[in-house]
């Protein structure tokens, strides 16, 4: 454009007008700037009717802080200017600027239009600020632009958003029109508020209706709710086929959505791994697809299967992100594997996602669930701003190994810290280390005053803890006077807890055949546990008659115990130990170290404990001989020949540590010098120098 032409007039603003948009819609900025170069070498002062042109341009190529400087320097603003500036700053994620620019607007005097109402209410969605959110749906109404459809859309999906999915609802039933923007907003905030049931019956009536057109979205959020109710496969595949119609089958966030919802549904994991290889899904594949596949494979318990699929992704040159991490190591820590771990844990510092909240509240779990609570508080201690979930996952950890007092350390610098509010999880973990530690009045205490003092009430889980704190603590009279006055039933974890105290405390046969009664009757299929515990009751006040009955009972009803066995990690292989029926490459050598155990630490002082043998037809040689058999006892057996002498030895057993085990292990761990750490259904034992870390409190 001649710089003749640059002079100021009505026919040279439509130009330089028409020129400024052709570079916007064809995002040739470069030319767009050029043009205001040359405008202001001119010493022309682009009228506002150019100004606001410059200002699009500048906003929808990216360059905020352009728009912001053009927008300042305006010696007069109207509508136009305004909206375009709120709407610049909304799009490009610069959310509470475009709140005080709205506000700004409203100073002046400006009455807003329905599209910087729209932008407003998305800045006000993404900063979740619920408070300003409200105030500009006020001013709509008043301003008679509540029944716009990008309005009404964009007031629903922020209610949603920010948890009031009952305002999000009244707006959308209020909207005089609908269409797939605004449903789509509700299934999505259905589904994110955990509604699922809600955005399955919203997604049902979009398409009863039949008014509008349905787009991939809706179809995201509507797989997201089947996969949220853990529908069954038929619901999902019916869903499935709508996508094949529509054609939608490309779309690789719909083929993500997809795989999550297969994966959640029943663990459907074949439909799964369909979807993820291309049989329906023929676009690229991306490290959400990944992700949602090894998160599947997590919760299906197939953690081998999990680390192959990172691998794979790994091969075709994807970056892991935050989400992949985190579901891979909760994976091993709820199957308690260490070595892979440690690996993923080393990834996670290669790649810088060790600050990630999420990230680092899972490695803290999975050291805390795999033996070693000194890293779990090591890597804790490098968080700078621990969430909620890496405070209980640190309390957590130390309750399971029994370190009651450390949790309410840790519960007490949370606190101090006001930055984080307690909540249910929090006090189920203070419950559990109170109890694993003998802490029954500190318990209590936190039990008490959960509410008054937290607002946090207590659920039927804390109730069944502070059950298992008296129980432990051998107050079986107290246990049950809180039982009788609990406002609902004690459950099945309740009675087990108070069954076992009955075992351990002086054999209360009478008290244990309540228990087990009413554990029978809440868990007919685990009936077989119950009938094991009230025969050792029997067992230990040598009642061998009752004993008889309650064995031919279980024979009669073909009723199973659960076989004890134990195990152990050698590089990346499980051994598993039976008390007698179990095989091993090396089993002559490994019944040759625990023999040699056996005498070392008899020589020590170690006798075992043969009164826990509920048999009274055994002699004391055939009784022993039993007891070395144990399955913790042959598994530490194997480790001590199988792992260097810098190794942790970790055994992990699937039910309670016996008392005869429980002393030779602290024998052992006197004599060989190292550290022995045992994981059985309830806590960990840490075996040292002659003693055990619970102080034989169990």
């Amino acid at each position: 454009m001649r710089p003749h032409m640059l002079k100021d007039s009505t026919s040279t603003s439509l130009a330089l007008a028409l020129q400024i948009q052709i570079y916007t819609q064809t995002k040739k900025l470069n030319k767009g700037k050029a043009l205001h170069a040359r405008l202001v070498r001119a010493g022309t002062k682009p009228n506002r009717y150019v100004a606001n042109h410059l200002l699009i341009m500048y906003a929808k190529c990216g360059q905020v802080d352009y728009a912001q400087k053009l927008f300042d320097k305006m010696p007069q603003r109207n509508l136009v200017s305004w909206t375009a500036m709120i709407t610049a700053l909304a799009q490009n994620s610069r959310y509470p600027e475009a709140l005080r620019t709205f506000s700004r607007m409203l100073v002046s005097g400006q009455s807003p239009t329905e599209f910087a109402f729209s932008s407003v209410i998305q800045a006000s969605a993404s900063v979740r600020s619920i408070e300003f959110g409200r105030q500009v749906h006020c001013l709509c109404v008043k301003c008679g632009f509540n029944g716009e459809l990008f309005v009404g859309s964009n007031l629903a999906d922020m209610y949603s958003k920010c948890g009031e999915i009952q305002y999000a609802c009244m707006v959308f039933e209020e909207m005089p029109f609908k269409d797939e923007v605004s449903w789509t907003s509700m299934i999505d905030g259905y589904a994110k508020n955990g509604d699922f049931e809600d955005a399955a019956l919203a997604f049902k009536q979009m398409l009863f209706e039949g008014v509008v057109k349905i787009d991939h979205y809706a179809l995201c959020g509507a797989s997201h709710a089947c996969g949220g109710m853990r529908a069954s496969s038929t619901y999902g595949r019916s869903l499935h086929s709508i996508v094949i119609k529509l054609g939608y089958e490309r779309e690789t966030a719909l083929g993500n959505a997809l795989t999550d919802m297969y994966c959640k549904s029943g663990g459907d994991m074949d439909s799964a791994l369909k979807v993820f290889a291309g049989e329906y899904n023929t676009s690229s594949m991306n490290i959400v697809s990944y992700t949602c596949l090894i998160n599947g494979y997590v919760e299906a318990g197939e953690i081998d299967t999990a680390l192959r699929i990172f691998l794979e992704l790994r091969r075709h040159d994807l970056e892991p992100n935050e989400f992949t991490f985190s579901s891979l190591i909760k994976g091993c820590a709820d199957e308690a594997a260490l070595e892979q771990g440690t690996q993923l844990h080393a990834q996670v510092v290669k790649l810088k996602f060790g600050a990630d909240p999420f990230v680092s509240s899972t490695l803290v779990d999975m050291y805390g669930k795999c033996g070693l609570v000194d890293y779990a508080v090591d890597v804790f201690n490098r968080i700078e701003n621990p969430t909620d979930i890496a405070w209980n996952s640190l309390m957590g950890a130390l309750a399971q190994h029994g370190l009651g007092k450390e949790a309410i350390q840790v519960f007490d610098r949370m606190i101090l810290t006001g930055a984080v509010k307690p909540n249910a999880i929090t006090f189920g973990n203070l419950l559990k280390g109170c109890s694993h530690a003998g802490l029954v009045e500190e318990g209590l205490d936190y039990f008490h005053t959960m509410n008054s003092r937290y607002g946090v009430i207590p659920k039927e889980e804390h109730y069944s803890l502070v059950i298992d704190l008296l129980s432990r603590a051998g107050r079986l009279k107290e246990a049950e006077r809180f039982m009788n006055s609990m406002p609902f039933e004690p459950n099945a974890f309740g009675w087990c807890s108070y069954l076992s105290a009955c075992r351990n405390n002086h054999g209360d046969i009478e008290r244990g055949k309540i228990a087990a009664e009413n554990l029978i009757r809440l868990e007919p299929e685990n009936s077989g546990a119950a009938h094991v515990l009230l025969s050792s009751i029997y067992a230990n006040e040598r009642h061998w008659e009752g004993v008889r009955d309650v064995r031919k009972l279980i024979k009669d009803s073909s009723l199973k115990k659960l076989p004890g066995y134990s195990w152990v990690d050698v590089g990346n292989m499980t051994h598993i130990f039976g008390a007698e029926d179990w095989c091993h490459p090396q089993q002559l050598e490994i019944y040759e170290k625990l023999d040699s155990l056996i005498g070392k630490i008899k020589e020590a002082g170690y006798v075992p404990h043969t009164a826990s043998v509920p048999y009274d037809i055994m002699n004391e040689s055939s009784k022993e001989k039993l007891l070395r058999h144990h399955s913790e006892k042959i598994a530490v057996a194997f480790a001590l020949i199988s792992l260097p002498h810098g190794k942790p030895i970790i055994v992990k057993k699937n039910l309670r540590v016996c008392v005869d085990c429980h002393s030779a292990l602290k024998f052992i761990s006197q004599v060989v010098g190292r550290k022995i750490i045992v994981r059985d259904n309830s806590r960990f034992h840490h075996f040292e120098d002659g003693s055990c870390s619970c102080g034989d409190y169990w």
